[in-house]
C-alpha cells in the first residue's frame, strides 16, 4: 500500500474503519481480492509476480496492511518479497506477539517496510527501518511510504477527510470513503518530502489518488468492522482513472 488511513476504536458503532490505496506500476500483474484457495479463511488481493499481498483480513478476525518505504538508494534486488509479510500473518494461527518476534528476527532481510497487523483486541505496528514495534492506540492513524503517522501532506489530508466522514457517529459510508481515496489534489512544493525520486515524481506521488504515466493507484479498499463483528470488505480496481473501476464486495462475521 502507499496510503493506509484507519480509525481504531474511534467510532461508537465501528471499532475499525480502514480506507487504503495501493499504488503500483500499471504493468505489474495483480488479481483482485478473493478468498485464497489454500487458505479459504483469508481474503486479500494477490500480487501475481511474487504471490504476496499488500492488505488482507481473515475470518478469524486478523487484519494486516503493508506499506513500503520509499528509499531508492538502498533497495536490494535480491531481497524477498514484502508481500509475504501480510499473508504469513493472516494464514497462520500465530499471535501478534509471536509474529512480532519473527519480524524482529527476520525483518532486516527485506527492503524497507511498515506493517500494521493484529485484530480488534490488539493492533500492532512494526517497521524494519527502526527495528521497533508498538501497540497502536485508539484514534486516527495514517501511513504512506514512511513510518506510521509521519505527517506527509497526503497522510494529513486523508486523516482529516476520514475524521470528517466519521464525525457524525452514523454508519460510515463506503462511497464517502472511496471519494476521499479518489482525491487527486497535489501538495504544494514546499510541503513535499525528499525521498530521492525527483521533484516531478514527488508532485505526482503527493496526491491521495496517484495518476502517473507508468505508475499510480491500482486499487482502493474499504474495510469496516462493527461492534457485532460483522466485517465488510470492498475493493475497487482501476487502470489509472478513478472514474473507471471494477468492484468486489464481501461481507462476513469474524
Amino acid at each position: 500500500m502507499c496510503l493506509i488511513l484507519f480509525a481504531y476504536k474511534a467510532h461508537p458503532q465501528y471499532p475499525f474503519v480502514l480506507a487504503a490505496n495501493r499504488d503500483e506500476f500499471y504493468d505489474r500483474p495483480t488479481a483482485p481480492a478473493a478468498f485464497r484457495d489454500k487458505a479459504p479463511h483469508v481474503l486479500a488481493g494477490r500480487d501475481l509476480r511474487c504471490g504476496g499481498t499488500w492488505l488482507g483480513v481473515s475470518k478469524k478476525g486478523k487484519i494486516a496492511a503493508l506499506a513500503n518505504h520509499r528509499e531508492m538508494e538502498s533497495v536490494r534486488s535480491d531481497a524477498p518479497s514484502r508481500g509475504s509479510l501480510v499473508t504469513d500473518f493472516l494464514v497462520d494461527d500465530t499471535s501478534a506477539d509471536k509474529y512480532l518476534e519473527t519480524l524482529k528476527r527476520t525483518g532486516s532481510l527485506y527492503n524497507g517496510f511498515s506493517l500494521v497487523f493484529g485484530d480488534l483486541r490488539r493492533l500492532c505496528y512494526y517497521s524494519n527501518k527502526t527495528g521497533t514495534s508498538r501497540d497502536i492506540q485508539e484514534g486516527f492513524h495514517g501511513q504512506s511510504n514512511h513510518l506510521l503517522d509521519t505527517p506527509w501532506p497526503k497522510v494529513e489530508r486523508g486523516m482529516e477527510a476520514l475524521r470528517r466522514v466519521l464525525s457524525t457517529g452514523l454508519k460510515p459510508s463506503a462511497e464517502e470513503l472511496f471519494a476521499l481515496l479518489a482525491d487527486k489534489t497535489r501538495a504544494a512544493d514546499n510541503l513535499l518530502p525528499d525521498t530521492g525520486v525527483g521533484i516531478e515524481n514527488e508532485r505526482i506521488l503527493s496526491s491521495i489518488f496517484v495518476s502517473g504515466p507508468h505508475y499510480g493507484t491500482r486499487s482502493s479498499t474499504v474495510v469496516l468492522i462493527d461492534t457485532e463483528n460483522n466485517l465488510t470488505f470492498v475493493e475497487r480496481t482501476y487502470n489509472g482513472n478513478p472514474d473507471q473501476y471494477a468492484t468486489v464486495e464481501y461481507r462476513f462475521k469474524i
